[in-house]
């Protein structure tokens, strides 16, 4: 192939793709030796890198001009299903009810809140959307701050103890650096203060006069915590913690109690944890664990009953049916510290918080919640009056909640402690309850499925009874009832059964009688007469659960008869932390071909076939259907792959790029260890693409020239190699956006509209 760009043809009709130089490099490891031949694409600043992306993009659209009705079609109901003019459920927070609310026509939300009638108004406002809300003090005008921005992204929002002051930090790039700012809320009027190139997730220390912010290296890893004194210049501020080892993320918060301020750091396998009271936030943070390879923990501080702390007997739990009061003053200052210490799905224990000096000694604190096989424990909240335990059992997401005053739930559950579950009796739903402050007297409880709207109820813990407060509106007389979901089993090569998630249209998917079948989806059988076009989607990386959720966008494709499923492969954390390690390192092989015995799965069982199916993943997901490809090519009419890491060897190989070291836990160090080194090299998408891959089914690639966590030039290389073989693949590229995409609603929905047309197109379903 000569070397020199093709001009991209105007004509929508051309088949032939934009030609790719080809400027080989070698690059030698172990003993290996690759060629690559579009390494070149790399450079971010050369014009002709440019050039060369700007012609995929305008072939590509030439392509897809055919589908234009289609996508604006697409974006109209997507628009005219959304209540534009909208506002979230006030939380409270100190003398103030916050929430962000949404105009018809603006991009951003816009952050606001009103004030508290007194210390007892625990009840949100019904706010009508669009009507002038009583009261109402605007924050921060996100569509104001974005104006003359192609992108704009907000990392940090938080406002001051007393109420008297905002920071907020935005990114303008894509590039997730972010200045920082602080606004006085008296006069709408920005402060002097200010810091470029700051990390998500500053926040005040209750005094409100001290901001804790965080800096990221060179490899985009945020390693430094840093404090800054209100009136003073940035170059004054004060590193409080930096963490050299290249493999940990470094975080900094606040307890929901306020009285610690808390740095977190973890690499992929093990955690570290770090407090400083509150009321003194120039002293120096102490451990609270030291950190040990390959343990996990989190910290939460809670003030208990002391009977709770102190139970009779931990080898016989007690029976809190009926639990003796505890004296008024009778509470205790713990940790509790979920910890993966011998117990592969964690377990959480309560411990005394220790002195300046000290540390934690886990192995004599008094375990709550015993680690169990068949049951991932995720996390722990703790209020003034209740704890949130958060868990995982049979491939679905769960909350159970203790009441502190009489310590107990209403029924017993499990553990030392009598939590009780809270659910809405679907087989398949995603349930999670909020603690709010720490002062809240009762909970949020968040719902949804795969055809239930987001909703939000006040939930009772005596009663059990829920109240809602609101639910995501869905305009043009959606009904649930027209919808159907439910959980499939797909066998792996070594035995395994993967869970697969499905939901559809219940008029457009018609089922049979299955001889032998003793579960029905309706009345006539719960196999589908005949094959139903269907988009399968996959993750499977970093423990990443993905639970039922509703869409609004997706309702288009469920309308037009496509299913939708989602394939639970290993590398994810559905069901439990085993099956994260079964498809990690040296068994990530079993993601992929996890995902493609999903795929054959629902083609023999006639959900449907392989010229009606489009395979569906990002970032990390993208590998996965990447690999998937390569493995079955066959299997997929299309691929529709977002910022998908295909190149992952190269970018393994090489410590300077952003991210690399920090993730070896993840993938493997193919740079040091020449086992890993071949393993990467066998699966990865890059490399392994067919020299005659004709056969290759239709694939989008969609990235962003500023994204920090996988580069550009991972799928702009993946569609020139794969264009150079033969397949018919297309590359779209957003020149101003990072990882997440483009900002704002409607473009998000006009990106959502291009990927949905060019599935509908790839199933035969244009002209619906």
């Amino acid at each position: 192939m000569p070397d020199a760009l093709t001009p991209p043809e105007t004509a929508p009709s051309t088949a032939e793709s934009p030609r790719t130089a080809r400027r080989p490099s070698e690059r030698t490891f172990h003993g290996d030796t690759f060629t690559d031949d579009y390494e070149w694409l790399r450079r971010k600043d050369d014009p002709e890198v440019v050039a060369h992306l700007e012609a995929q993009n305008a072939w590509t659209l030439a392509q897809q001009e055919h589908l234009a009705p289609l996508r604006q079609t697409l974006f109209d109901e997507i628009k005219g299903r959304t209540l534009e003019t909208d506002l979230s459920v006030p939380s409270r927070d100190g003398d103030w009810w916050y929430y962000a609310r949404t105009v018809e026509g603006q991009q951003y939300p816009i952050h606001a809140r009103y004030r508290a009638t007194g210390p007892d108004d625990w009840s949100p406002r019904v706010l009508e959307p669009g009507e002038p809300v009583p009261g109402e003090q605007l924050l921060l005008d996100q569509n104001v701050q974005a104006e003359g921005h192609d992108f704009f992204a907000l990392g940090s929002l938080d406002v001051s103890d007393d109420g008297a002051r905002l920071l907020y930090a935005t990114d303008t790039a894509g590039d997730e650096r972010y200045t920082l700012r602080v606004r006085d809320l008296a006069t709408g009027q920005d402060l002097p203060d200010e810091v470029r190139d700051t990390a998500p997730g500053a926040l005040f220390a209750p005094d409100g006069e001290h901001i804790f912010y965080l800096t990221v290296d060179e490899a985009w890893r945020p390693w430094r915590v840093w404090r800054h004194r209100l009136g003073t210049p940035a170059s004054d501020d004060v590193i409080v913690f930096e963490e050299p080892d290249e493999r940990y993320w470094v975080g900094v918060g606040l307890s929901r109690s306020k009285k610690y301020l808390q740095i977190e750091l973890g690499s992929k396998v093990t955690s570290e944890s770090w407090l400083l009271e509150s009321d003194d936030p120039t002293g120096e943070f102490r451990v609270v664990w030291p950190r040990r390879e390959g343990v996990e923990y989190t910290v939460e501080h809670a003030v208990l009953p002391t009977a709770l702390v102190e139970p009779p007997s931990l080898a016989e739990p007690p029976t809190l049916v009926d639990p003796p009061s505890p004296p008024a003053d009778g509470t205790r200052d713990v940790l509790l510290i979920l910890h993966n210490k011998d117990a592969l799905n964690f377990e959480l224990v309560s411990s005394p918080v220790p002195a300046p000096g000290d540390t934690v000694t886990p192995e004599a604190a008094t375990v709550v919640v015993p680690h169990a096989p068949d049951v991932r424990l995720e996390g722990v909240s703790a209020s003034e009056r209740y704890l949130v335990l958060y868990y995982r059992r049979e491939a679905i997401s769960r909350s159970a909640v203790l009441q502190l005053e009489t310590g107990s739930g209403a029924a017993g559950q499990r553990g030392a402690w009598d939590f009780q579950e809270i659910s809405f009796g679907q087989p398949l739903e995603s349930v999670g309850a909020g603690v709010g402050v720490w002062e809240q007297p009762n909970l949020k409880v968040g719902y949804t499925s795969f055809v239930t709207p987001q909703s939000l109820y006040l939930y009772d813990v005596a009663s059990g009874e829920r109240t809602l407060l609101k639910q995501q509106p869905v305009l043009g007389g959606y009904d649930a009832g027209d919808y159907d979901q439910r959980r499939e089993w797909a066998v792996a090569e070594d035995g395994t059964h993967i869970p697969i998630s499905l939901v559809w249209r219940k008029d457009k998917v018609r089922f049979g009688v299955s001889p032998g079948s003793t579960t029905g989806a309706d009345s006539t059988g719960d196999t589908p007469a005949e094959p139903a076009p269907l988009l399968l989607y996959g993750y499977g990386a970093y423990e990443s659960s993905i639970d039922p959720y509703f869409s609004v966008p997706r309702l288009s494709l469920l309308d037009r008869g496509v299913v939708f499923a989602i394939a639970h492969v290993r590398g994810g954390g559905e069901m439990g932390r085993a099956w994260y390690d079964d498809g990690k390192l040296a068994a990530k092989r079993n993601t992929f071909t996890d995902f493609v015995a999903c795929g054959r799965h629902l083609v023999d069982t006639g959900w449907t076939s392989s010229d009606r199916m489009v395979a569906d993943g990002g970032s990390a997901g993208g590998l996965l259907v990447g690999a998937a490809t390569n493995l079955a090519p066959e299997l997929f009419a299309g691929v529709l792959a977002g910022v998908p890491f295909v190149d992952a060897l190269t970018s393994m190989l090489d410590p300077t790029l952003p991210l690399t070291v920090t993730e070896w836990d993840e993938w493997g160090d193919p740079l040091h260890d020449p086992e890993v080194y071949a393993y990467m090299r066998s699966y990865t998408p890059y490399e392994n693409v067919a020299d005659d891959a004709s056969h290759y089914p239709r694939i989008l690639a969609t990235t962003s020239f500023n994204d920090t966590r996988v580069l550009y030039v991972e799928p702009a290389k993946w569609v020139a190699r794969l264009q150079a073989a033969g397949a018919p693949a297309m590359l779209k590229i957003e020149m101003s956006a990072g990882h997440g995409g483009v900002s704002g609603r409607y473009s998000a929905w006009e990106q959502i509209a291009f990927e949905h047309a060019w599935v509908l197109d790839v199933l035969g379903l244009a002209d619906r």
